[in-house]
């Protein structure tokens, strides 16, 4: 198996990354900080004792991502799945009064996203098989005053990948959408929300199990599918006022 992971810096992406490895599966581990993606493939090649490359890329630079893909799959020799793990929390209240700040977050988060995956998905397409893993958020879930301009990227990204996933059933590519919920890293160190923060090392296993079992949509953990869905039913009139 041939794996690409995308913006592998992140806990989360470190640890499935590992966990990939230890299936057996070869791996392109990229990131903006090439530096550190060197380090993690490192690691991986000595704990588990497969292939693992890595790369630079940059979420934002469009123009790059088709030679990304086709690097990472000759350096490969092939492709059978993308982990899309990157994206950041930016800084809110600034998106929300600077247009450009509120882009950055969108291109890091959504535009980025949808390049990439659209180079990815039609090359998997064409050889018929294959996964996409995409990291998601439960702030896309519904538009905060707190996190709009993130939860908004967040919101669209999910609603591409459940228009990807519905394009591709007829195909043997499995499509699956990670509603990701408080993890402790250090993108959400201080930020609220703590009592319901799990350790990446949990949420890893819990996305692997859920890949395995070529799950659709999964909330990890998944007591925020209930959270959320009673968040999803407060009336807009009530919900506008809601301090959070």
């Amino acid at each position: 198996m041939k794996v690409l992971v995308l913006g592998a810096t992140s806990p989360i992406a470190r640890l499935l990354a590992v966990k990939f490895a230890s299936i057996g599966a070869h791996l392109y581990i990229a990131a903006r900080d090439d530096g550190e993606a060197s380090r993690i493939a490192d690691d991986i090649k000595v704990r588990a004792g497969v292939p693992a490359i890595a790369g630079k890329f940059d979420a934002a630079d469009f123009a790059s991502h088709t030679e990304l893909i086709s690097r990472a799959t000759s350096e490969l020799g092939g492709l059978d799945g993308v982990v899309l793990c990157f994206g950041t929390l930016g800084d809110e209240d600034k998106a929300q009064i600077d247009p450009a700040e509120a882009l950055a977050t969108i291109h890091q988060n959504f535009t980025g996203a949808v390049s990439l995956l659209t180079i990815a998905a039609h090359q998997l397409e064409a050889q018929g098989t294959g996964f996409i893993l995409v990291i998601g958020s439960v702030a896309g879930d519904r538009g905060r005053k707190s996190n709009y301009v993130y939860g908004s990227a967040k919101g669209a990204l999910h609603l591409f990948v459940q228009g990807l996933r519905a394009r591709l059933s007829k195909t043997k590519i499995h499509v699956m959408t990670v509603i990701l919920g408080v993890v402790d890293t250090r993108m959400t160190w201080g930020r609220e929300g703590a009592r319901f923060t799990v350790p990446p090392e949990r949420a890893a296993e819990l996305i692997f199990e859920a890949w395995r079992k070529k799950r659709d949509v999964v909330y990890v953990p998944s007591f925020w599918r209930p959270i959320m869905a009673v968040v999803r039913a407060i009336p807009e009139r009530i919900f506008k006022h809601a301090s959070f």
